[in-house]
C-alpha cells in the first residue's frame, strides 16, 4: 500500500509512530477511519463479528479454561516502563540483529495455521503485508498455500518456515528441503504440539479444521505426501483397524466433503466433479491425520534435521530454563520461549514469567524469540526489555486479517511498532539496542 502521508509531511521523518497518527488523523478529516480497531479489546470484538463461530473458536481459543491464555496476558502487568523525559530521542532506531542480518523491526509474525478460516488470501495476503512492513513471517506448517506460492506472493519478504515434527521422517525432510528451496531464513521446530491440547472451545463446537482438508496445503502440494496418500488408497482399509464410526449424512457433512473434494485437486489434478468421485482427497485427510505429529519426539530425534537444513534451526516451546541449556547442547541457532498462546496445556507457566530465567541461561549465545500473549507495543517492549532478542505477534494479526484481509494485517503490525516506537522514545531510549531490565520497574 502507498503510504497516505503527504511528501513533504514532516511526519514522514519522525519515525512510525509519528506516521501512523499522521496517517490516522489527516484521513479523519474527511470522515475515514482505519480498517480495523486499534484498541485490542475492539479489534477482538471487531473479528468475532467478522468471522464465522468456528473461525473464531479455533483463533481466539485455548487450552481448557483458558487460564494459561490470561496467565499470558495479565503477566504483562506485573511490569511498569519508566518514563525518562529530557533526553534527545527525536531520532529512533527499531532495528535489531537477527539471523545474520539487520532487521528494520524486532517484530516477526508467529505461524498461525489455516488463515483460510479468516480471508480466503490466507497465508498470501499475511505475507504480503509483512513483506510491506519488513518483518519476517513465520510461514506455518498448516498453512492454506504451499510454501512455494507464499514466496511468489511476496518475494522480497523474509520468511521462517514452522515445521510440526511428523510421524513420518521422509516427511520432514522434503519439507525443510522445500523451505529451503523457496528461500526461507530459517526452520523453526514446533515442539509443544505433539499432543492436541485439549481446546474447548473447538470441541465443543466439535470442528477441526483439518477434517474439512483444510490447512493441509503443505501436505498435499509434498511429493512424499502425495505417495503417502497413494500407497494408502492402494492397500486399502486395514482390515486389523477398529472400524471407524459412521458419519451421519446431514447438510453440512455434504459440505464438508465438497470443500475436502475441492481440496483434493493438489493430489489429482482433476476438477470438483473427478474429485468428488476419487478416493485421494478423503485419503489425504486420513493420512495427514495419521502422519500430523508423533509424542515420541526426543531431543536425539533432533540431529536429524540437520542432516535435511542447512538452514538455522530454532526450537520453538522451549519454558524452562533446562530445556533451553539442552537446546543449546543440541547445537541449535535460537530459542523460541512459547507456550503456543496457550492453546496446549491449562494453567501453563506463562511465558513472560519464564522469559528471563531462559535469557540468563543461553547468556547471548543465540537468539531469543518471544510470543504468547502479546497485543500492543508496550508488551513487545517489555518482552525486549527482559532480554528477547525479538517478539512474535500471534492472534492480533488474524483478527486483522479476517476485519479487512491484507490491510487489516498490515495495520494491525504497523499499529503495534508505532506504539513500540513511542514506548521506546518515552522510556528516554533512542534504539532497541538501549533496551534492558532498567527499563522496568517490579510492580
Amino acid at each position: 500500500m502507498v503510504s497516505s502521508v503527504a511528501p513533504n509531511d514532516p511526519a514522514a521523518a519522525r519515525g512510525i509512530s509519528r506516521r501512523t497518527q499522521s496517517e490516522i488523523y489527516r484521513a479523519g478529516i474527511s470522515g475515514t477511519r482505519p480498517r480495523v480497531p486499534v484498541d485490542q479489546a475492539e479489534l477482538e470484538r471487531a473479528a468475532r463479528k467478522a468471522l464465522s463461530a468456528e473461525a473464531f473458536a479455533y483463533i481466539a481459543g485455548g487450552a481448557g479454561a483458558e487460564r494459561t491464555m490470561r496467565a499470558n496476558a495479565t503477566a504483562f502487568e506485573r511490569w511498569q516502563v519508566w518514563p525518562r523525559p529530557l533526553r534527545d530521542v527525536s531520532t529512533r532506531d527499531l532495528s535489531v540483529e537477527f539471523l545474520g542480518r539487520r532487521r528494520p523491526t524486532p517484530l516477526l509474525l508467529a505461524p498461525l495455521g489455516v488463515m483460510e478460516m479468516a480471508h480466503d488470501d490466507a497465508d498470501l495476503a499475511v505475507a504480503r503485508a509483512a513483506a510491506s512492513l519488513g518483518v519476517p513471517y513465520t510461514l506455518s506448517n498448516q498453512a492454506s498455500f504451499p510454501m512455494e506460492e507464499v514466496a511468489d506472493a511476496a518475494p522480497g519478504g523474509s520468511r521462517l518456515f514452522q515445521l510440526y515434527w511428523s510421524a513420518d521422517d521422509d516427511l520432514n525432510a522434503s519439507l525443510l528441503r522445500r523451505a529451503e528451496a523457496s528461500g526461507c531464513d530459517a526452520i523453526v521446530v514446533t515442539l509443544d504440539t505433539h499432543l492436541l491440547g485439549w481446546r474447548t472451545r473447538d470441541l465443543d463446537l466439535a470442528y477441526l479444521p483439518f477434517t474439512r482438508g483444510m490447512g493441509i496445503a503443505q501436505y498435499t502440494s509434498d511429493p512424499v505426501f502425495q505417495q503417502l496418500v497413494r500407497e494408502r488408497v492402494r492397500k486399502g482399509p486395514d482390515a486389523a483397524a477398529p472400524a471407524a464410526p459412521a458419519v451421519r449424512m446431514t447438510p453440512k457433512t455434504v459440505a464438508a466433503g465438497v470443500k475436502i473434494a475441492r481440496k483434493g485437486a493438489a493430489l489429482t489434478g482433476a476438477g470438483l466433479r473427478e474429485n468428488l468421485r476419487s478416493p485421494l482427497p478423503r485419503a489425504a485427510v486420513e493420512t495427514f491425520l495419521d502422519v500430523f505429529s508423533t509424542p515420541a519426539l526426543t531431543w536425539g530425534d533432533l540431529a536429524k534435521a540437520r542432516e535435511w537444513t542447512s538452514l538455522p534451526i530454532l526450537l520453538k516451546g522451549i519454558v524452562h530454563p533446562d530445556d533451553a541449556a539442552r537446546a543449546l547442547d543440541a547445537g541449535v541457532d535460537g530459542v523460541w520461549v512459547s507456550n503456543h498462546g496457550g492453546r496446549q496445556i491449562d494453567q501453563s507457566v506463562p511465558t513472560l514469567e519464564a522469559l528471563p530465567a531462559v535469557v540468563d541461561r543461553v547468556g547471548g549465545r543465540v537468539p531469543v524469540v518471544f510470543d504468547s500473549g502479546v497485543r500492543q507495543g508496550s508488551d513487545a517492549f517489555i518482552a525486549l526489555a527482559l532480554g528477547a532478542t525479538v517478539v512474535a505477534l500471534g492472534r492480533p494479526y488474524a483478527y486483522g486479517l479476517g476485519i479487512a484481509g491484507e490491510e487489516g494485517v498490515r495495520e494491525v503490525v504497523r499499529n503495534v511498532l508505532a506504539e513500540l516506537d513511542i514506548t521506546l522514545g518515552l522510556s528516554g531510549r533512542t534504539a532497541i539496542g538501549e533496551v534492558g531490565r532498567d527499563a522496568l520497574r517490579e510492580a
